[in-house]
């Protein structure tokens, strides 16, 4: 597969903005109707891009075709009490339908809920856990538990004895669940932590419990923090992942993304052809816009192929704002 080949141009209406928001990552469910679900990360603007680790939550909008335009129409999971492990902020969610339910994973947190304006957070960034959420209806109401869904490792050298984040799940072939998520240890300097790697989990029920496989996965040897972001398919015979490449180390392109590919869903390789995505965007009307971030990548399939890919994108240095845009992929 040659995923970059796939991109096509974008309209200007297939990007999601909002004068008062941050929008960040978002994925998409299709009903039998057609009617396009929208699930994303949004924060008050006026906070500024720090925010998100305390102030993200995770709206819904709603749209008759993949590329939008998107309708926000409510906040799917909205704060509750900070007694709860993602009582103040949900992040990044992946949204997916199987056996007749909706199940929208997503990162959460909670701490003493003070924005830093020219820092981060960290007791919220170390307090991240992954979570699912639980509707037969796009519109909710949502189920959630007081507990997280994938814990941080118990060890004191796993690889995700600090945090756990960003999960993305698929269906394996033999009916189980497959999910690869980040994870970041306590080897390195507090509070960052690190190294920041990947693992791979299975379960035989979509809300768990997921045994986890215990090997970083999307590494290179020496890199602290070499990848994130990750996007996992199974077309039936391969399962794919598209990985937010943080400066280059896999694709020689600098940042990018990047397809990974492999057999059984715990250990992964470069593609033949590892480049997704750079950080520009062609758009309809001939113009090409160079950014400065465009990361979060989410699909949605079509009949099992990648129709549209959904990212994050911060279009200048000052990251003053950002929205998600939706890219076609020739099927």
């Amino acid at each position: 597969m040659d995923f970059n080949k796939l991109l096509m141009p974008v309209p200007r209406t297939a990007q999601f903005i909002d004068d008062d928001f941050f929008i960040w990552g978002a994925s998409m469910y299709r009903d039998e109707g057609g009617t396009c679900h929208l699930f994303y990360s949004r924060w008050p603007r006026a906070l500024g891009m720090n925010a998100w680790v305390t102030h993200s939550e995770i709206a819904y909008a709603v749209s008759q075709s993949p590329t939008g335009p998107y309708r926000f129409v409510n906040v799917a999971l909205p704060k509750r009490d900070r007694e709860y492990w993602d009582g103040l902020s949900t992040h990044n969610p992946t949204i997916h339908a199987f056996n007749g339910q909706l199940y929208l994973y997503y990162t959460g947190n909670t701490g003493d809920g003070q924005h830093i304006p020219h820092g981060l957070n960290w007791t919220h960034r170390n307090r991240q856990r992954i979570g699912v959420a639980v509707s037969r209806f796009p519109w909710g109401p949502w189920e959630r538990n007081p507990s997280a869904l994938i814990d941080t490792g118990v060890d004191p050298e796993a690889p995700d004895n600090l945090c756990t984040n960003n999960p993305s799940v698929t269906r394996m072939n033999d009916g189980k669940y497959l999910m690869v998520y980040k994870a970041v240890a306590s080897k390195n300097p507090l509070p960052f932590g690190g190294p920041v790697t990947h693992m791979a989990a299975i379960a035989s029920d979509p809300t768990g419990p997921f045994k986890k496989f215990n090997h970083p996965i999307f590494t290179i040897p020496g890199n602290q923090f070499p990848a994130e972001d990750p996007y996992i398919w199974n077309d039936g015979s391969t399962y794919y992942a598209i990985v937010k490449d943080m400066d280059g180390g896999f694709t020689k392109r600098g940042k990018s993304l990047c397809l990974f590919s492999s057999d059984n869903g715990i250990d992964w390789s470069v593609a033949d052809h590892p480049l997704v995505a750079i950080p520009e965007i062609t758009w309809d009307d001939g113009v090409v816009q160079k950014v400065h971030r465009i990361e979060r990548p989410q699909l949605w399939l079509e009949n099992g192929k990648p129709g549209v890919l959904f990212c994050a994108v911060s279009p200048n240095q000052s990251e003053e704002h950002s929205f998600n845009v939706h890219i076609p992929l020739a099927l």
